[in-house]
């Protein structure tokens, strides 16, 4: 039987969830740089989520991405992420979750780059189903976040997935479980390469700017999913091969504001 993702939280987990959050900073051994000095700004709880990766041709990838942000690549290959979750607790510093508004669906399209020696995420595209939150994060960090029409439902531990933007209709729908236990990832592996990465890169302006995040190792899951429908990629991005899964059931992070990458 299924049944519907929470839609908020319970009074509970609101109230425990800020403190589960500041508790990672306590957590930085695996961490490639060391914390940030200025103070972050938000913090949000991630759930339920999926890692889907492909490989995809490098000059492909390249029209996608501004030319100051070199690739990443692993063993000579280029990847693609596409990643189905639900936001929780999402919260400024010093404050609650709010109920309601800090809990939603979002998907997002992502592959991988360095600046100044710092592997980072770079955003094709961010999908939420939370107009509030879409506009925020437009404003305050200038990612390409787009409003989505969504829904999701657990069926004993899988998750059945579905996204439609609003406006140009992108969409996936899929289905994911977990298969196996959860262990971080190894240092010099696959895994590690896609999951472990604390900022993400952004333009404004034509300016090049540098989110930290920080978050303690994930513990990923190997997982299986089947893969409905799926428009999320940019067009001329082609995705090769068998994809690569992992799912992960929380993950606590705090965020801070953009600053300039040089």
């Amino acid at each position: 039987m299924s049944r519907p993702f929470e839609a908020t939280s319970s009074l509970r987990d609101l109230l425990e969830t800020p403190s589960r959050q500041t508790a990672t900073l306590e957590v930085v051994d695996h961490r490639p740089w060391p914390l940030p000095c200025r103070s972050w700004i938000q913090a949000q709880t991630w759930k339920h989520l999926l890692f889907a990766h492909w490989r995809v041709p490098e000059r492909a990838l390249r029209k996608h991405v501004p030319e100051e942000l070199p690739l990443d690549s692993f063993d000579g290959s280029w990847w693609l992420g596409i990643t189905p979750f639900r936001v929780d607790g999402l919260r400024l510093r010093a404050t609650f979750p709010v109920p309601r508004l800090s809990s939603f669906l979002e998907l997002n399209v992502r592959t991988y780059v360095t600046y100044a020696d710092k592997p980072g995420i770079w955003f094709f595209s961010l999908d939420a189903e939370s107009r509030l939150a879409v506009e925020a994060a437009r404003l305050t960090y200038a990612l390409p976040y787009h409003h989505a029409s969504m829904r999701a439902h657990r069926l004993g531990e899988a998750v059945d997935y579905f996204s439609r933007r609003r406006g140009d209709g992108h969409r996936f729908d899929g289905r994911y479980r977990p298969t196996g236990v959860a262990v971080p990832a190894e240092q010099g592996t696959l895994e590690h390469f896609l999951t472990e990465r604390y900022c993400l890169y952004t333009t404004r302006d034509g300016v090049l700017f540098r989110a930290e995040i920080h978050h303690p190792p994930w513990p990923l899951q190997p997982a299986e999913a089947e893969i409905r429908e799926n428009t999320m990629p940019p067009s001329g991005i082609q995705l090769e091969g068998e994809p690569l899964f992992h799912f992960s059931e929380r993950q606590d992070v705090v965020i801070w504001p953009l600053e300039p990458a040089a």
